[in-house]
């Protein structure tokens, strides 16, 4: 299960990059103002879009919430979405953004090549 900053099977240079927020940010999906289901929906459609247009940093924004520290719904729900099915298989790598893109309010999404056969 892969978790924030967590890269294995991502080279040195390309993880510190990631966490530094030094990879070019090739799209962004918004989430504020998603209920829970329709951020479900179009996290999946923007990740398989995202990889299939060849894509491999992306930044994902959920927003830091309003719930006390543990912060909102998305921001919990989020990582745990990328783990699963059908979008495991297309994540390397996610990590927090950096505070010029949304802090812990985001994520640095990193994709796998789209491999064709």
């Amino acid at each position: 299960m892969l978790a924030h900053g967590q890269t294995a099977g991502v080279d040195g240079r390309t993880a510190s990059r990631l966490r530094r927020g030094k990879l070019p940010i090739e799209a962004t999906l918004d989430l504020h103002g998603y209920r829970q289901t329709d951020a479900h929906h179009a996290l999946i459609s923007f990740v398989i879009s995202q990889q299939a247009a060849g894509r491999r940093c992306v930044l994902v924004v959920t927003g830091k919430g309003s719930r006390g520290e543990n912060g909102g719904v998305l921001r919990h729900k989020v990582p745990l979405w990328l783990n699963n099915s059908p979008l495991r298989d297309k994540v390397l790598a996610f990590d927090f953004a950096r505070p010029e893109h949304g802090g812990s309010g985001a994520l640095y999404v990193l994709l796998r090549r789209k491999r064709d056969f």
